[in-house]
């Protein structure tokens, strides 16, 4: 059968059940948002209106005084970046790589001018010669591939 601290356990844990069914039913259902509405008709609007014209003026008085400074003593504002000559050099480096990488650019973009006015050249070659043939024989015989050969150059190695 069940032994006397079996059945004091089993009593245990039926009592602890119930105690804790009965804590739940008690506590409200509670949420973690605040309710703005509950407690808004005992707000005095006119403390609310003086809170707010305070800090609009420190607002105004802030952002002038930070306006003033940065006009006419910016020095005092931001910091020194010519001391920091890690900093300094790294980006004279960068803006030299900058400006030579754009004038290779420009150089690579005056080579594809040529090249592009060469292809429509040779474009205008090949539809002028292909129509004058075809006017010519209304029956081209097909043209033959030409035989492609390769050319393997050995490095002459130094002795």
């Amino acid at each position: 059968m069940i032994t006397k601290l079996g059945m004091t356990l089993l009593l245990l844990a039926v009592a602890m059940a119930v105690v804790m069914g009965q804590r739940r039913d008690r506590r409200p259902a509670t949420t973690d948002e605040w309710n703005y509405r509950e407690g808004s008709e005992k707000v005095n609007m006119r403390g609310v209106s003086n809170l707010t014209q305070v800090l609009d003026n420190w607002r105004f008085d802030i952002l002038s005084q930070m306006k003033t400074l940065l006009q006419n003593d910016h020095q005092s504002l931001l910091p020194d970046y010519a001391r920091i000559q890690p900093l300094s050099e790294a980006l004279d480096d960068l803006y030299k790589e900058f400006n030579a990488l754009k004038a290779h650019l420009g150089d690579l973009s005056e080579k594809f001018v040529a090249i592009e006015a060469f292809i429509d050249e040779v474009k205008a070659e090949r539809t002028n010669s292909g129509a004058s043939v075809q006017a010519t024989n209304p029956n081209p015989a097909p043209n033959p591939q030409p035989t492609r050969r390769r050319v393997v150059k050995k490095k002459a190695t130094a002795s």
